[in-house]
């Protein structure tokens, strides 16, 4: 094997692991010794695929060896098939003495090929050529004869006697001896050199931006930079600050725009060996053709088309609530609690609306003046007629009353389904815990009675748990009496302050169904909550400073790949309405495989992203939202005019929030829903890592889900648009 002269293009060894012996050639003990042991010596990559200490100059200098002795320095195409058999060799020795994984394989070779082109430069520079350049007719060297024969080495002469090479060599020795700005680090690459600053720095990035790296390498030893590479790199710098993601045309790299040269593939400027364009991820992701668009268009039809058979199925099989196996309520009824409760009077004709309050008498063997009660009915005395001329579900016989208001005072029969019992909750909560009260399922009203008390009462008189689908229940009652089933859709006015722009969000019957159901959730059901969420909890709260929305529908993953500028332009106007205040942002991202969705909070003032996920995976997953969240950030940052060193242009901090887990493959949109409502119940703008401790479990119970349909049931109802 060759000493480290023999082969300065990489060739290192590592202090102690070598040692120069009187024939001139070196033997790697240690990586030899550790092999008979059977040890096998780790190596180490870096971010991009480079290889690094430790052991990674060991490995280049072993390579080089291995490749001295397989491959002849007659060799002038490395990817000759012929080459084939000794590469096949050079790898398994690899593998017989160091810890590498099997995917890098490539770049070993690529390297082996490499470190031949250096030493077979070597060769002729030193042996070949006299300090003049001039061809040199040289024996072979009795150094190098246990690894090059007599006959190699006068066919390796042979061919640099010819006037194609001497003309190729001419041209790439003036090039090589005065490059406008010199590599100054020696045999140190780019990798170990990326390496030893950031271990320097202590810094926790992985990795340095292409022209801060190329200004380090052209450091001398007395630490100063030369005028031309510093102007290069502040060139850059301003570059990187004025350019616009996905307005910029120019596809080359900021380092070779500040150089003014053209951009090659298979390298990155100013990174070094072994990093390509595709390992740093710098190509453009492809746009989907009309045939895969197409395929996925049917796909998507198909499965609509069966879940709209099986939601037949099960309602053919009557309603039910599948969001637990053991909840199914087969008649849809409020369970009413034993003896006199206060109670809401509602009617479902022509609209659904509360029309009086009273008290319900749910006693068994309940008569009405003598008389059993209707089917489906309960006595109910009438104590404020809201709407006075409403007609009586069940005219009373005995007083004559047909009308609401004519029964003030006297019993009457009410349809069970139509009487709300304790519903209520209070806007703001007496219960302590830094203010916020973890029963709060509705803000839609005003309670008589404040949660803590009714909960305190309903231990002390041990009365049944008021039934928690009562809302679903009168939502899916007064469903059958109007045209939805029929295909029609009821429009929910959207404020412009809601999304950034005014529109009316449309609810059909599968978007009902969903709730009713508890299937996966739409983009319409998700953008019904957040309205809710914002006319319910941030308006009254004046929570509309510090968060605000973004629809899903403009910001799926389906749009961010089709789209990406409409997406970038739409996201960026939001954050720019408003910059004088820290604001958190909530992105409900629809995953487009599956319907999946996840919570990703964005605060473009701090540059912090929260990501939540309920089943727990992480941004690498959508690499595609990833990207262009990071642009649309940076993009603000610049339009702000905020200016940060471009080694720091990336430093968007991504935070992944252990938040609770579903357990099964239809509840993602109920998490992500809660998620929201949570962070707005905690006031907080940023979210720790994990969870609230208010709201950390493992996963929400039905309670916690059954909770946010009531609420949209409950919100739907109020808005009366049906």
């Amino acid at each position: 094997m060759a000493s480290n002269e023999d082969h300065p293009h990489g060739d290192e060894t590592v202090g102690g692991a070598e040692r120069e012996i009187k024939r001139g050639i070196t033997v790697m003990k240690k990586v030899i010794r550790d092999r008979d042991r059977g040890v096998l010596i780790k190596v180490h990559w870096n971010e991009g695929g480079q290889l690094i200490e430790p052991n990674g100059s060991t490995l280049t200098s072993f390579i080089g060896a291995l490749v001295r002795n397989e491959v002849p320095i007659t060799c002038d195409n490395w990817r000759n098939k012929q080459l084939n058999e000794a590469k096949d060799k050079i790898w398994s020795e690899i593998k017989r003495c160091f810890d590498i994984e099997e995917n890098r394989r490539d770049h070993c070779l690529k390297l082996a090929g490499k470190l031949l082109r250096g030493f077979r430069t070597f060769l002729s520079t030193t042996f070949l050529r006299d300090t003049k350049g001039t061809f040199v007719d040289a024996e072979l060297p009795s150094k190098y004869a246990s690894l090059i024969s007599p006959k190699e080495w006068e066919t390796f002469k042979s061919k640099r006697k010819t006037q194609e090479f001497k003309s190729v060599s001419e041209t790439n020795r003036q090039r090589a001896s005065s490059p406008a700005y010199p590599y100054r680090k020696g045999r140190v690459g780019y990798g170990r050199l990326e390496q030893s600053i950031l271990t320097k720095e202590n810094s926790s990035e992985t990795s340095l931006p292409a022209h801060v790296l190329w200004k380090e390498a052209r450091v001398g030893k007395d630490g100063k930079i030369k005028e031309d590479v510093q102007q290069i790199f502040e060139k850059c710098e301003t570059l990187s600050q004025s350019i616009v993601p996905y307005e910029d045309t120019d596809c080359r790299s900021i380092l070779s725009r500040a150089l003014d040269v053209p951009e090659y593939s298979g390298r990155v400027r100013g990174k070094g060996f072994g990093i390509t364009q595709k390992s740093l991820n710098i190509k453009k992701q492809k746009t989907p053709s009309n045939k895969e668009l197409q395929q996925t268009l049917e796909a998507l039809k198909a499965e609509v088309l069966e879940l709209r058979k099986e939601r037949e199925r099960d309602r053919a099989a009557g309603f039910k609530d599948t969001s637990d196996k053991d909840s199914i309520n087969c008649n849809f009824q409020p369970t009413i609690p034993e003896g006199i409760s206060p109670c809401h009077l509602y009617l479902a004709r022509p609209t659904y609306r509360m029309v009086g309050k009273g008290k319900v008498h749910n006693n068994l063997g309940e008569l009405l003046h003598t008389k059993p009660l209707p089917t489906g009915s309960l006595k109910v005395s009438v104590d404020i007629a809201l709407e006075k001329d409403a007609l009586l579900p069940h005219p009373d016989d005995v007083s004559d009353a047909t009308l609401l208001g004519d029964a003030i005072g006297s019993f009457v029969a009410w349809p069970t389904d139509l009487i709300i019992v304790g519903y209520e909750t209070p806007t703001k909560s007496k219960a302590k815990d830094k203010g916020i009260a973890r029963e709060i399922e509705s803000v839609a009203s005003q309670k008589e009675i404040p949660v803590a008390k009714k909960t305190e009462i309903s231990k002390r008189t041990g009365a049944k748990k008021k039934n928690p689908s009562k809302y679903r229940a009168c939502l899916h009652t007064y469903l059958e009496t109007t045209d939805i089933s029929d295909g029609c859709v009821r429009l929910i006015p959207m404020d412009g302050a809601i999304f950034g722009f005014e529109y009316a969000e449309p609810l059909g019957k599968e978007d009902f169904d969903q709730i009713l159901y508890h299937t996966q959730l739409s983009v319409g059901v998700i953008n019904t909550y957040m309205r809710y969420l914002y006319d319910k909890l941030m308006g009254p709260r004046g929570l509309e400073q510090r968060f605000s929305f973004l629809n899903p529908m403009k910001t799926n993953l389906t749009e961010m790949i089709r789209k990406p500028d409409e997406v970038r332009t739409y996201v960026v106007e939001r954050f720019m309405a408003d910059t004088d205040r820290e604001k958190l942002f909530f992105l409900p991202f629809n995953t487009g495989d599956g319907g999946h969705w996840l919570l990703v909070a964005i605060n473009p003032f701090k540059e912090i992203v929260y990501y939540l996920d309920s089943l727990h995976k992480d941004w690498t997953t959508y690499p595609a939202m990833k990207t262009i969240v990071d642009t649309i950030i940076q993009t603000v940052r610049a339009q702000r005019k905020i200016q940060v060193p471009k080694r720091k242009a990336n430093n968007i901090t991504w935070n992944r929030v252990e938040c609770p887990r579903q357990r099964n493959n239809i509840d993602c949109g109920y998490y992500t829903l809660r998620f929201m409502k949570e962070t707005l119940l905690m006031d907080r703008t940023d979210i720790p890592s994990d969870y609230f401790d208010e709201y950390r479990c493992a996963y929400y119970s039905k309670d916690q889900l059954d909770e946010i349909k009531e609420e949209l049931c409950q919100f739907i109802i109020e808005l009366q648009v049906l």
